[in-house]
């Protein structure tokens, strides 16, 4: 019984932190060694102006990270005791990266009890003539086998003013800051407990 108990808890180990991998980036401040990668930081500027920041992960999409940043700055805005801002500048930079990886389990080469000996063959090609293929140098007949994926991560970044009373009717980039939390509140996802 020892060693069943001893297996169950490695496999709940194990799924848990492969869960822990195959999670997006949760509303969390960003800091390093977390159980998920990225989060938000800010930088006060003046006394009523910060850069604020939300790095996701590539599991991320930037719907949710633009919409971290906004709840982020609005609740450093009731923090800080103001009750709107506006945004001066904004930017979402997108890192994207594509692996092109063999197939794991294509081997042409057959080893040395063949001789290394390959398969080859020749066709004919309507107007190309007669061809030889053979692993090495491609498939004409199916794609190569390679793992082609592309990953993406995206981090927003906006540079906000804050003020007090109601926000300015005629700023198309002021947000009044309890009305933007009141209304993404519902859809933030907070890191769960360890």
């Amino acid at each position: 019984m020892p060693k069943r108990s001893a297996a169950i808890a490695a496999v709940l180990a194990l799924a848990a932190g492969l869960a822990a991998c195959a999670t997006a980036t949760p509303y969390q401040p960003n800091l390093p060694g977390q159980q998920t990668s990225g989060g938000y930081s800010e930088m006060r500027l003046e006394q009523n102006r910060f850069r604020v920041n939300f790095a996701g992960n590539s599991l991320t999409s930037r719907e949710t990270v633009e919409g971290y940043l906004l709840f982020r700055a609005a609740e450093l805005t009731v923090q800080n005791g103001y009750d709107w801002f506006s945004i001066v500048d904004r930017h979402t930079d997108r890192n994207a990266r594509t692996y092109v990886e063999p197939d794991p389990f294509y081997r042409p080469w057959y080893g040395p009890s063949y001789g290394f000996w390959r398969p080859s063959w020749r066709y004919y090609g309507r107007g190309f003539g007669w061809r030889t293929w053979d692993p090495f140098w491609g498939d004409p007949f199916w794609a190569d086998r390679v793992d082609v994926r592309t990953v993406e991560r995206f981090e927003a970044s906006a540079e906000i003013v804050m003020g007090r009373g109601p926000k300015p009717a005629d700023d198309t980039r002021a947000f009044d800051a309890r009305a933007v939390i009141d209304n993404l509140r519902p859809r933030i996802q907070y890191p769960t407990p360890r």
